[in-house]
């Protein structure tokens, strides 16, 4: 599971396979039936079309698949989906109930291969992947602009991008759908392979490799390795894009050669940016695809996305999309939730960007927030998942956000101490630790308001486990 991905078996959401009947993709499963004394195993009765692992959204006629982690166990659900109408149950143990059962040996397994099966059963859908340390949300909500009006596209929800939540989203697919935007995330080595072989990309990005993870993996060198997973099963007709700008471009594209011919690069290379104009909530610049150039006016701020429209770029380029239907869907992207999002507050302006944070996008968040007008304060939360790593990355940031030349500092958690020493060694700015976000809070509310004569503009980021997002809720309401 990733970090932000919620556990619960009552959070998992409803997820939809489009089938006749459950029977006919058993043969994909290593299981067999267990029926209910009201059926019998000739009479072909279990009939469905959709597969639910949430009983707070079971409909009648659903079949409840039951997942088990580290803090549930979906078996335990199952009398409650009979309740709400489920008319039979995946299952890696037999449960004594008045339901049909298909009993497999793992049930997280069962639905990787069902989603398998539903993506066989789709040779005309174009698959697009896309991974990397930072951006992934973001360069898919700008493909499935792209893409989204060009055909019906699946496009990932939220961060299902674990090997839970990719096959979940593959379980949507419907005979109407042309493309797929699907986003791949891993907290370890192997997740990444797993979700490739399910979704078969016909185009496989990476965006580039930081040290979000750092603490599973080890090195930026287990990420690469990690990430270049989703190259694994192209062949020579498919595509890979690759980061011109990136440390290990080279390692990448020598891996990506073992694959395919056909490799592209953005950055530098085939798909690339000149006349640059990065305004405080907005870019501007040429962009250029093979031997095409074309203005762009891109409704994001920050350098690190006008990066992530080169890889969608890409992505749209290796599939023959016109570069007006490209530019057309870059000029119509728009910022999921938490990312950079902005509203004012009085005469203070508020950037949401507490979606989920790691180094390489803090980094990012901390140029954009220099780019903006009036005083300048970044409000920041613990990154998580940093392994022994913890104390010195945090550090380094705290250096990396004081050279913006931001004026003030406010970081709260663990690490908050280790971050502000590291900006007050690079220069004077105005740096404060604090243990918890109600003192924060009272900082941060005290300060906006003796700000009378100057606006301020404030950036929150943090990790997911952090929820930075209440203190924008609390200053809101307040």
């Amino acid at each position: 599971m990733t970090a932000d991905h919620d556990n619960s078996i009552q959070s998992q959401g409803l997820y939809v396979w489009q089938a006749d009947n459950l029977l006919a993709a058993t043969a994909a499963l290593d299981g067999h039936w267990q029926f209910a004394e009201a059926q019998a195993e000739s009479s072909n009765e279990v009939m469905s079309t959709r597969i639910a692992t949430d009983t707070r959204t079971i409909k009648a006629g659903d079949i409840f698949l039951a997942l088990t982690g580290d803090n549930f166990d979906g078996h335990d659900y199952i009398v409650t989906a009979i309740e709400k109408g489920a008319v039979a149950a995946i299952v890696s143990r037999p449960i004594s109930a008045g339901i049909s059962q298909l009993v497999v040996s793992d049930t997280r397994l069962a639905l990787g291969q069902l989603a398998a099966y539903r993506r066989q059963q789709h040779k005309n859908l174009t698959v697009i992947a896309i991974t990397g340390s930072s951006g992934k949300t973001t360069c898919k909500e700008m493909l499935g602009s792209i893409f989204g009006r060009l055909a019906p596209t699946l496009i990932t929800r939220g961060n299902l991008n674990n090997d839970l939540g990719v096959p979940m989203m593959l379980l949507e697919l419907s005979d109407y759908h042309r493309y797929a935007i699907l986003e791949l995330g891993a907290n370890h080595i192997g997740e990444i392979a797993y979700t490739t072989e399910i979704v078969q990309p016909d185009v496989a990005c990476i965006l580039n490799i930081g040290t979000a993870h750092l603490g599973e993996f080890g090195s930026r060198e287990g990420i690469c390795q990690t990430k270049a997973e989703i190259y694994h099963t192209l062949s020579d007709a498919q595509f890979a894009i690759v980061p011109d700008k990136d440390d290990f471009t080279n390692q990448l594209r020598r891996i990506a050669e073992k694959q395919t011919s056909h490799v592209i690069g953005f950055g530098n290379t085939d798909v690339s940016a000149s006349h640059l104009d990065v305004e405080p909530e907005r870019s501007e610049f040429k962009l250029h695809i093979g031997n095409q150039v074309h203005d762009i006016n891109l409704p994001l701020a920050g350098e690190h996305n006008v990066n992530n429209a080169l890889a969608a770029g890409a992505c749209a380029y290796a599939l023959n999309i016109d570069i007006s239907d490209i530019v057309v869907g870059l000029e119509n992207a728009r910022p999921a939730k938490g990312r950079l999002n902005s509203q004012l507050l009085g005469m203070h302006r508020l950037i949401d960007d507490t979606y989920n944070a790691n180094p390489h996008s803090v980094r990012a968040a901390a140029k954009v927030l220099a780019a903006q007008t009036g005083t300048q304060v970044m409000v920041l939360g613990d990154i998580a998942e940093l392994g022994e790593a913890a104390i010195s990355e945090h550090q380094s940031l705290g250096r990396t956000i004081a050279t913006t030349g931001i004026d003030v500092l406010l970081c709260v958690g663990e690490y908050a101490p280790y971050t502000v020493a590291g900006a007050q060694e690079i220069s004077a700015i105005s740096a404060h630790a604090f243990a918890d976000k109600d003192s924060l809070l009272a900082y941060l509310q005290s300060y906006l308001q003796a700000q009378q004569a100057q606006p301020c503009t404030v950036l929150f980021k943090g990790s997911r486990s952090m929820e930075m997002e209440t203190l924008i809720n609390a200053l809101v309401e307040e």
